[in-house]
């Protein structure tokens, strides 16, 4: 083990000390790799609920769907999104880059001037936004380009409310 990477010591014993990936591999066939070995599996778990790769996968693909065709994204359009560590995270970036969209990462905590700087710099067409956060965007809209907003809130993929 080397000193240089002390943590390899916590990973089990037949993990190789270096990873060798194909550089021409996207981050979209990685999951759609995953989706076939792993499907079931657990890819995402949020507030105690969970995503499998194949729900990932499936979302995502709808996402892109939409992107496309009813908001008529393009590739190489950007797509903000500003949201927290939510599940609607990997299924929106998945499903941007399924689209062939450039994904605009957000500070979900921005406050409008940092927001309208980052939205015309990045020339982002489409937000995706976390509703606690749309009053943010509310004050820069005028200011900025954006020509399609989507609201997500935190409940979105946590499901129906459960009793005792």
């Amino acid at each position: 083990m080397s000193r240089k990477k002390p943590w390899l010591k916590n990973y089990p014993e037949n993990t190789p000390e270096e990873l060798v990936f194909d550089p021409r591999k996207t981050l979209v066939r990685i999951l759609d790799e995953a989706e076939t070995e792993y499907s079931d599996n657990k890819a995402f778990v949020n507030f105690g609920v969970s995503m499998s790769y194949r729900q990932v996968a499936k979302d995502s693909r709808s996402f892109a769907a939409y992107l496309q065709n009813v908001l008529g994204l393009k590739k190489g359009d950007r797509l903000a999104i500003m949201m927290p560590n939510l599940l609607q995270y990997p299924v929106a970036v998945f499903g941007a880059l399924r689209a062939g969209l450039i994904v605009v990462n957000v500070n979900p905590l921005y406050t409008p001037r940092e927001l309208e700087h980052q939205l015309r710099d990045s020339g982002a067409k489409a937000i995706l936004i976390f509703e606690g956060s749309a009053h943010v965007l509310q004050e820069v809209m005028d200011k900025v380009s954006i020509e399609h907003v989507i609201i997500t809130k935190i409940g979105d993929y946590l499901g129906s409310f459960k009793g005792p």
